[in-house]
């Protein structure tokens, strides 16, 4: 089986099996839901917050604070070719913590990979994978809390943690919400002057 096609698989397993929509979990008394009709990464659809509100309100969920392996390449049709979130650098074992506040709505396996949703006051959703859940759907849980760690293996052909990030069923880029700290621009030091201190 192509990536391509893998992926348009994983994509409808997600969308059919519920794990991305808030309250939704698996089991037998599940009825499949409808696949969403738009993904995007534009504004929030109306009635929901606007992304951009909330830059630099995530924390990131691995500490060490990890590399970011693989960005945000936003899909032009729902089933068109992206990458719908971010790979961050792990280690198997390795605790994955909740980016924010928010209830579990959904912890279980979907393609072989284990996946947990959280559903933040915001109206944002993370999600994680590929995790071994922690806690239970329904769990509020704090910001920051473990909610399960890195385990198997993910498409970035080793271990790492995608982040995803959606409102309603667009799909956002995680990163410009994960904190980073201030930005510190250092002064330029004229050459004509001798070094001090720092050089600067």
């Amino acid at each position: 089986m192509s990536t391509t096609s893998a992926l348009r698989r994983l994509l409808l397993v997600l969308s059919v099996a519920g794990s991305l929509v808030p309250g939704a979990s698996l089991g037998p008394s599940m009825a499949p839901r409808a696949a969403p009709t738009a993904v995007t990464s534009a504004r929030a659809p109306a009635g929901l917050v606007d992304p951009g509100d909330l830059r630099r309100t995530w924390s990131w969920p691995l500490t060490p604070r990890p590399a970011v392996l693989a960005p945000f390449v936003a899909p032009a049709s729902t089933y068109g070719r992206g990458h719908r979130g971010i790979d961050l650098t792990a280690v198997q074992g390795q605790d994955v913590r909740a980016v924010d506040a928010g209830v579990v709505t959904h912890v279980g396996v979907i393609a072989g990979r284990g996946t947990i949703s959280v559903t933040h006051e915001s109206g944002l959703r993370s999600t994680y994978e590929p995790v071994r859940g922690a806690v239970a759907v329904g769990a509020h849980v704090p910001e920051g809390q473990v909610i399960g760690t890195v385990v198997g293996r993910s498409h970035c052909g080793g271990a790492c943690l995608h982040l995803g990030a959606l409102v309603g069923s667009a799909y956002l880029d995680p990163r410009p919400l994960l904190g980073g700290g201030p930005v510190i621009l250092l002064p330029l030091r004229d050459p004509t002057q001798p070094a001090v201190g720092h050089g600067f």
